[in-house]
Formats: structure tokens, C-alpha cells, sequence
């Protein structure tokens, strides 16, 4: 009996934790199993029992034997439900904390939680009470265990088969109660309906003031016939309407030009309509909150203002152009065409922008009818007419047109981007909008005498492809220039004779341009601040020439800014705080991945007043604490890709509360942090337990094509900021780029691209986010820029679309 424990618990194990489901459907599955050999064998132990026909007339002895063998046969059935629940024990415990802590908050739950619990409880002790006759079977009397069987098996109140009948109704509800009523009371049936995905925060505010205008006409319609009501009637209807407008989320009004990236004739004209229901809201708003009580209430005014609303505003008239226009016209599905291709305009996806809109919308909408619906009632008060079956109409029509909007809403947030993403600004200014790796390899001319350890010139350039600065022959042009005490790659010759031109002493750059011989230049020729200086090969014995070649240099030093940091950035989750939004800062020479943190509020909002950028960790690569590797990451000619990825979750009831890189292999690779939350009350679920990392472990060597990374390819690229057109995004998920030089004739190879994007990557208005990532823009022949792009939360499970009518 006691295999109904582990299978229930199991059970509501799968309906409450959405993580593990996988893990937990197979352990329900391997319960069911073990039930079933539990089964079999009792099954064995009651054919031993009815082996023999005249098992009534058997001889002490021989019934003793048979008993013996039915207990052993027991025995091994307890033996295999003690496994079954020593196996399953984590699971059960993780659900009943889990149930016992949502039950608390809803009786109906709680309630059959206690007459489970009951019940099992019940059966437990018989349980128990059958191992100990088991252990003490050779001294017990037959009729000891005959009372016993005939107490388990009777048909009242207090046997087992009507306990196991009873969990199973409390656990799963009557067949045919549910079949006549189409409802079920069960346990399971209160947990799928606690559970069910909670509404928008404007689709839940509409779902409570119909549910409250339809408890305000009933009681109209109940006191209808009361002498003396009017007051009363007129304190119900004022009250309850100056306490709804009271709501916060109703204080939000239509923003003028908030969407003027929508260029539509027809949206023109419905914004003014939609700014006028707004203002006219403030003013129905204001008039009820100037009344202290409903006996303040002129009527002469509150005529007036159902004369406005009903005939000078023609508010009717508005709710439907809304629905046509936004519906019937597909207005929502061409506004996210147009954010999709504005998004440096809104600073939102493209969901994000059609969720506003329908808020707003929707919101006034709700503003309207609720004017309207106060009309109603006010004007039946003061005897102008009945109107039920007005406000039964009007009700009708405004959950038609809300179900197919939600339809649209719905199939049009499925299809929208939720990628967050900066543009280029109008003017690049370092240090502001963009930063630099620097000196990571940058060209150098150095002479082949000095290339090896033996100061020969006997091969060429190309023979030098890693090697480094052995010395200086004869202090000639190696001693005029800074020294290269790092290693040298892909060294080439380009022509004998050149003249160089140094840049400043503080600048990153070795060379502002190289001049040959030949007339080819290195760089971009202009005035030279410090004066070309002539530098040419020579010949050693006739034989041998002793070339100038031009090489990478890659050197750590105080000019070159190379590190990244590794140390994780959390937002305060104990403040309820969650990552709003991302930006690369260098600080110390190390580039910090910053977070924007903000409070989270009920149904996906983010408090506005507690948005602010956490500090990034000041520490310097040279401090007594700080490792390589494990505090900060260093960038070389071995290890200088960074992975493109896309860190995303699908599961919507996480969102990002950390980011972080970490190196695999010879790559920055970036991870998300996810923490648990509540959609509907907006809190996170003990994140410093439901938390956890996530990242996209592919590389550039393992698994098959379509899950290896692919490079980015970047050569003989320009300077990032020379061009005169705006960056596109030119990555995917899954690949990966390497940070390198300029191209030799564009820029001498003097500077690292792609550059740094030190752009806030924000939210306007701010979401929770449900995914980072790490990203390449550029244009072709440019070095582009590397920076970080944010995932708004996908609130596109939460468009409900009524199953029933409000």
C-alpha cells in the first residue's frame, strides 16, 4: 500500500519543478515500475495462498509452512518498496517543499494537502504494522494474522481499500463528476490551475475591472428596488471607481511621439484620439478625486461628464477605430517592421516595441471603457434609464475586439526579434562611445641581422616567421627606435630602402607611415611632427643583403591594454535586483563586461528609480592577489579569439542576473547568469539556490559542422572609425573572431581591430533580459567594432487569450 506515497509525491513532483522534468518523469516512470513488480509479487504471495483448493481444511502444521511462505514472499516486496524509497527520497522531499511552500498561499491546496497527508498517514501505520508482524512471523498465532487481514480488507470507513480510494479521489477527482461538470476538485487539478501562465500587467488589470463592473451592475440590479438606496448606490459606484483609478499602473499616460517612427497616415490620426482619451481620463480621474464622499457629487456635473464622454468625445467610436486600424489593418504587425529597421531610433527590439504599443493601446482603451461603464451606472442612479442592456452590449463588443487582438498580439510577438543592439554614434570620440585593444601586434621594421642570435644575413624575411629581436647591429636604425622585447611574427619584405615616419613619444603607435623607394607607403602620408628618418638595407660581402623586414610585434607593456577581466559581475539579487543592461569599460588597462541592474516588479517591470551601473572590480594585473588566468585573461598571438554567441534561455520563468567570461581552449568565451523568478509578483525564487551559468561550449575543433564555430575572417582592415557609413552587425551565434592587426597599406599595421564599443547596450524602458551576447559589427574593409547586445524577456507566453469570457 504504502507504493501510493513515493508514485503521489512524484506526481506532483513533475507539475512543480521545471527544470529537472526530464529527470523527474523517468523517476515517476521507474516508481510505476517497481509498483508494478510490487504487484506481481503479491499477486505470487496470493496464489501461494489459493495454490490449494482445501487450503480451509489443512493441518496446522501445513497451514504454518504456508504462512511462512506468504510473509517471505512479503518480506521481499517490503524489501523492494525501502529501495524504491530510498531511491526517490531527494526527489520526494524537493516535493513536498515545493508544494508546502506554494500551498500556504492557497487554501483549497492546503486543505487537500492535510486530508492526503491524513490518509497516508493512515496507511502508513498499517504498513507498519505488518513489517512487525513479518519480523516476528514464527510467533505469531494464525489467528492473529486472520484478524488482521479481515480488519485490512473490510469494506468500511477505516480499511485500506477505502483509504486507497479515498487518496486516489483527493488526488486525481471523480471520473464522473468531471465528465458531467467538465471541472475538476482534485489536488492535481488545483495545481494546474495555480500554475497556469500569469496574464500582461495591463491584460490582468482589464480581466479585474470587467470582474468589477459586473459586480457593480449585479448589485444595481439587486437594490433596484430598495427604498431610500440612491445614496448608497451612488457611494458603491464612486468609491469603487476612484479606487481603481487609483492603481498605479493606471497613472500611466499615452506618450505623445513615442512611436513617430511609425510613419502611417492612419496611426496619425488615431494617436490624437488615443491623447485625447488620455487627457480626458485626467480630467474624469481628477473629478472623482476632488470628492472627498459620494455625497460631494454634483449631478448636474456628473451629467456633464457622461454628456462628454458619450457624445462630444464619441468614445464608442474611438474603440472601434483602434480595433480597425491596429487589427483590421494590421498596424502591429507593420510596427514591428518598422522597430526591426528603426532600432537605433528606439533602443528597443522589436517585440519589446509592439508589447509597448499594445500596452499603451490597450491601457487607454481600458481608461475609455471604464468612463464609459461609470456613465452607465451613474445615469441609471440619477433615473435616466436603465441601460443593462447598453453596458451588455458595449461589454460584448470589448471582449470580442480583445480576443482577436490578443490573437494578432500574440502571432506577432512569436515572430519579433528580441535583440537589443547599439549603432554606430554620429561621431566616434575614444574613450566615449569606443576604446582600444593596443599593441597586441603592430607592425615593425627591424633588420634580418637582427633577427637571429648569429647576426647573419643569409636567408630572407619570409624564413622569420616567430622569432624575436636578438640584438642591435651596429646601434643603426634598431637603436632610434623603441625595441620590440616581445615575439615577432610573419616577418615579410616589402623593399630595400624607406623613410620612416615616428609617431609621438605617447602614442601607442610605433609609425604614422612608412615611405619605400618603390612609392609604396605603409599608412597615410601626411606631415610628420617628429621628421622622417632614412632607413636603408645594405650588402655584407657581396653576397648577402641584409634586408630591413617588416614584422608583428607582440609585446606586453605599459602602452599595450590586452586584458580582460574573468571575475563574475552579479547584480544584488537579495535586493531583487536583475541585469538590465551591458557595456565593455576599461579600466586599470582591463576590459570589464559592467552590468545595469534595476529592481524587478510584478509582471516583467523594472523600477525605474533603482536603475544604476554596478561598479566594476578596480584592481590592477600587477596586484599582490590577482592571478593570470584566473582574474583576468591575457590576449597573445596564441590566444586572441573571442566566441560570438547568443547566451539565451527558453525557459521564461529565469531571467539574467550575471555575466562573466571564462576561456576555453585559447577563446574568451561569455556566460549568463539565470536566476528563478515569479513572473506574476515579480520576486526572485531564492536565487542564491535556483541560480545557475550558462554558455555555448561548442569551439572551433570539436563536435560536427553544424555545431563548430566559424571564424570571422578580418584582414588588411582600416582603421574602425575611417569610415563614413555606419556599422552592421556581420556575426552569427556560434562563431568566433580574432582580434589582429591593421592592414599595411591602410594603416601600417599600427592598430588592433575590431575596436571596443564602450556603448550603453540599454533597454528604453527597461526589461528584465532572458539572454546576453557577444557580438561583430563592421563594414567591409573596416576593422569594425566587438561589443556586447542584450535579449528582452519574451513576454509572448504571458498574451493570454481568454479561453472564456471575462
Amino acid at each position: 500500500m504504502k507504493w501510493w506515497i513515493p508514485l503521489s509525491l512524484a506526481l506532483l513532483v513533475t507539475l512543480q519543478q521545471p527544470a529537472p522534468t526530464t529527470a523527474v518523469i523517468e523517476d515517476v516512470l521507474d516508481i510505476i515500475h517497481v509498483v508494478k513488480e510490487v504487484s506481481t509479487g503479491i499477486l505470487k504471495a496470493w496464489d501461494i495462498v489459493q495454490s490449494s483448493p482445501l487450503a480451509a481444511n489443512i493441518d496446522f502444521p501445513l497451514m504454518r509452512e504456508k504462512q511462512r511462505k506468504v510473509l517471505q514472499r512479503l518480506k521481499e516486496v517490503t524489501r523492494q518498496i525501502d529501495q524504491t524509497e530510498e531511491q526517490h527520497a531527494e526527489y520526494v522531499a524537493l516535493a513536498i517543499d515545493t508544494v508546502t511552500s506554494h500551498m500556504n498561499l492557497n487554501a483549497p491546496i492546503l486543505a487537500k494537502m492535510n486530508d492526503i497527508g491524513d490518509t497516508v498517514n493512515r496507511i502508513s501505520s498499517r504498513y507498519q504494522q505488518m513489517q512487525k508482524y513479518e519480523a516476528h512471523k514464527d510467533k505469531l498465532e494464525m489467528s492473529t494474522l486472520v484478524t488482521f487481514a479481515e480488519w485490512t480488507v473490510s469494506p468500511n470507513a477505516h480499511s485500506v481499500h477505502h483509504l486507497m480510494d479515498r487518496l486516489h479521489l483527493t488526488l486525481f477527482g471523480s471520473e464522473e463528476k468531471a465528465n458531467t461538470t467538465g471541472t475538476s476538485s482534485s489536488l492535481l487539478a488545483h495545481l494546474a490551475t495555480s500554475y497556469e501562465t500569469p496574464m500582461l500587467q495591463v491584460d490582468a488589470l482589464r480581466t479585474e475591472y470587467v470582474s468589477l463592473e459586473r459586480d457593480l451592475w449585479e448589485y444595481l440590479k439587486k437594490t433596484a428596488n430598495s427604498q431610500n438606496n440612491k445614496q448608497t448606490q451612488l457611494r458603491k459606484i464612486f468609491v469603487s471607481h476612484r479606487d481603481f483609478n487609483a492603481k498605479p499602473f493606471m497613472e500611466h499616460t499615452f506618450g505623445v511621439q513615442r512611436y513617430e517612427i511609425l510613419k502611417h497616415y492612419e496611426w496619425s490620426v488615431l494617436e490624437r484620439e488615443l491623447e485625447h482619451i488620455s487627457q480626458l481620463f485626467e480630467e474624469y480621474k481628477n473629478a472623482l478625486a476632488k470628492q472627498n464622499n459620494s455625497g460631494q457629487l454634483d449631478e448636474s456635473d456628473i451629467l456633464d461628464l457622461t454628456q462628454k464622454v458619450f457624445r462630444e468625445s464619441n468614445t464608442a467610436r474611438i474603440l472601434q477605430e483602434i480595433h480597425r486600424v491596429m487589427v483590421q489593418q494590421t498596424l502591429y504587425y507593420r510596427a514591428m517592421v518598422a522597430s526591426t529597421n528603426e532600432i537605433c531610433n528606439t533602443q528597443q527590439s522589436a517585440q519589446q516595441f509592439v508589447y509597448s504599443l499594445y500596452a499603451d493601446i490597450a491601457l487607454t482603451e481600458l481608461k475609455a471603457y471604464t468612463m464609459m461603464e461609470f456613465s452607465w451606472m451613474m445615469l441609471r442612479v440619477y433615473g435616466k434609464g436603465n441601460f443593462t442592456q447598453e453596458a451588455e452590449l458595449m461589454r460584448t463588443d470589448y471582449e470580442r475586439r480583445t480576443e482577436r487582438t490578443l490573437k494578432l498580439l500574440k502571432d506577432v510577438m512569436t515572430r519579433a526579434d528580441r535583440i537589443v543592439w547599439r549603432c554606430d554614434p554620429k561621431k566616434h570620440e575614444a574613450g566615449v562611445t569606443y576604446d582600444e585593444v593596443t599593441r597586441l601586434l603592430q607592425g615593425y621594421i627591424e633588420n634580418e641581422v637582427d633577427l637571429n642570435n648569429e647576426e647573419t644575413c643569409r636567408e630572407t624575411c619570409s624564413f622569420y616567421q616567430s622569432t624575436r629581436s636578438e640584438g642591435c647591429y651596429k646601434d643603426l636604425y634598431c637603436a632610434r627606435q623603441p625595441r620590440c622585447s616581445g615575439r615577432l611574427y610573419n616577418c615579410q619584405f616589402v623593399d630595400s630602402d624607406m623613410w620612416v615616419c615616428p609617431s609621438p613619444k605617447n602614442s601607442t603607435r610605433r609609425y604614422e607611415y612608412i615611405e619605400y623607394e618603390n612609392g609604396r607607403t605603409l599608412g597615410q602620408r601626411a606631415n610628420c611632427v617628429r621628421g622622417t628618418t632614412k632607413v636603408d638595407s645594405w650588402w655584407r660581402y657581396l653576397f648577402w643583403h641584409c634586408s630591413y623586414c617588416f614584422c608583428m610585434c607582440d609585446e606586453q607593456g605599459l602602452k599595450s591594454d590586452r586584458f580582460f577581466n574573468l571575475r563574475e559581475a552579479v547584480s544584488d539579487v537579495k535586493r531583487n535586483r536583475v541585469v538590465t543592461g551591458l557595456r565593455f569599460v576599461k579600466k586599470n588597462r582591463i576590459f570589464h563586461l559592467q552590468i545595469q541592474e534595476g529592481e524587478l516588479l510584478p509582471r516583467g517591470g523594472i523600477n525605474h528609480t533603482t536603475l544604476s551601473w554596478k561598479p566594476v572590480e578596480n584592481y590592477n594585473i600587477f596586484d599582490r592577489d590577482v592571478k593570470k588566468g584566473t582574474d583576468y585573461h591575457t590576449l597573445s598571438y596564441e590566444s586572441r579569439s573571442v566566441d560570438l554567441d547568443d547566451v539565451n534561455t527558453d525557459d521564461n520563468s529565469f531571467v539574467v542576473t550575471g555575466v562573466r567570461f571564462r576561456v576555453v581552449g585559447a577563446h574568451l568565451n561569455l556566460e549568463a547568469c539565470y536566476s528563478e523568478f515569479d513572473f506574476k509578483t515579480g520576486q526572485l525564487l531564492q536565487p542564491e539556490a535556483n541560480s545557475y551559468w550558462k554558455s555555448n561550449d561548442n569551439t572551433d575543433v570539436s563536435g560536427d559542422s553544424k555545431t563548430r564555430r566559424e571564424k570571422v575572417s578580418l584582414s588588411n582592415a582600416d582603421v574602425s572609425t575611417r569610415t563614413i557609413t555606419y556599422s552592421i552587425p556581420q556575426s552569427r551565434h556560434n562563431q568566433y573572431i580574432e582580434f589582429t592587426n591593421t592592414g599595411l597599406d591602410k594603416d601600417a599595421a599600427q592598430s588592433t581591430v575590431p575596436f571596443m564599443d564602450v556603448q550603453d547596450v540599454i533597454s528604453n524602458p527597461p526589461v528584465p533580459l532572458s539572454g546576453i551576447g557577444i557580438y561583430y559589427k563592421g563594414r567591409n574593409g573596416y576593422g569594425g567594432f566587438l561589443g556586447p547586445k542584450i535579449i528582452t524577456y519574451d513576454f509572448t507566453p504571458h498574451v493570454q487569450v481568454p479561453k472564456n469570457k471575462y
